[in-house]
């Protein structure tokens, strides 16, 4: 009896889920664009809008990871630029072939984030900081190597294969994109190597004196990071056809408003990746919603920041009440102490 007393029933708390929420959201955004947009509920708008969220859905898996250990990467979209210009220029310039080009192109963005890496684990400077620098350098590098008007086209159809068409019927990305999201599901919530992420981001000094290699497992994540981000800049390139020095402008911010959207705190130590997918998600519908309504697509620039601050304020705020209570509690009990 008492236990059902402190304890909601289960399909109390499951509605108290920040899934829930973010389900309930998805669904009105669906039920809304679907009345408004004559073509929003085909099936074909349905692939069109998994092909155009691959890139920042796979820039939000691995930002999940970051912020889980209490770490933000704000040269994600910069180094996803970077990455498309190298390839283009290897491809183009270097004679190599797309597959070669490609394997080069993840090599150096794992190189990119181990730079991240070394200057965040080694130096000991803020995330934020390291990530801002890097956010400029790896932009800047781009628009150096071409000039700001340079851009690479003409591949080859087989290259153009991975962004622009089909694979048994999904968008040929799709496979890449559920492939890179099991792995971190489940290195994230069924390994004890992923769930030391969320110890790191709770404490880093607590983890530290658990026996957990720290700073090892924080230059793991953002080598992932840019890993990933080269090979987000492929799939760009392949379903753009080009690549230019402005590729990826950002993706950063909706990377990581669909992580704080699906539940990650921005504090670290708590986050889902199923979460991060639902935000991921209702950013793409609402991105391809707007156009179908003929909204102006600047607003869909002010209704992620917007959703951004209500996913941070609806972070804090939960935390901000159980403290006031608890210290309510404390005062009521030391009055009931002193008055007994």
């Amino acid at each position: 009896m008492l236990g059902d007393q402190h304890h909601p029933p289960r399909w109390k708390a499951l509605l108290l889920r920040h899934e829930t929420a973010l389900i309930g959201i998805l669904m009105a955004e669906f039920l809304y664009f679907n009345a408004v947009g004559r073509r929003f509920g085909t099936l074909d708008n349905g692939f069109d809008i998994v092909r155009h969220s691959v890139e920042i859905g796979l820039l939000a898996l691995v930002m999940t990871l970051i912020i889980i250990t209490g770490g933000i990467d704000l040269s994600v979209g910069s180094l996803l630029g970077l990455c498309a210009v190298l390839f283009g220029k290897m491809w183009r310039d270097a004679g190599m072939s797309p597959l070669t080009a490609g394997f080069c192109t993840l090599g150096i963005g794992a190189l990119a984030g181990g730079l991240n890496a070394s200057l965040i684990t080694r130096l000991k400077l803020p995330p934020l900081i390291v990530t801002l620098g890097t956010y400029s350098l790896f932009r800047g590098l781009a628009e150096a190597i071409t000039h700001g008007v340079d851009s690479f086209t003409n591949f080859p159809g087989s290259f153009l294969y991975l962004g622009q068409e089909r694979v048994l019927g999904i968008p040929a990305q799709a496979p890449v994109f559920l492939a890179v999201a099991a792995a971190v599901w489940l290195l994230v919530h069924r390994t004890t190597f992923g769930r030391s992420f969320r110890a790191i981001g709770f404490s880093p000094e607590g983890a530290r004196y658990a026996g957990i290699p720290v700073g090892r497992r924080l230059a793991m994540v953002y080598v992932l990071a840019g890993f990933v981000a080269a090979l987000a800049a492929i799939i760009y390139t392949a379903r753009l056809g080009q690549a230019k020095a402005d590729a990826g402008t950002g993706y950063e911010l909706f990377a990581i408003t669909a992580v704080v959207l699906g539940g990650t705190s921005i504090f670290g130590g708590a986050g889902s990746v199923h979460g991060t997918l639902l935000g991921v998600a209702a950013i793409a519908l609402l991105s391809n919603g707007l156009v179908h309504a003929r909204l102006p697509r600047e607003a869909a620039g002010m209704l992620t920041g917007a959703l951004l601050i209500i996913a941070l304020t609806s972070s804090v705020v939960p935390k901000m009440l159980s403290s006031r209570r608890s210290r309510r509690h404390i005062s009521n009990s030391i009055k009931t102490v002193e008055t007994s």
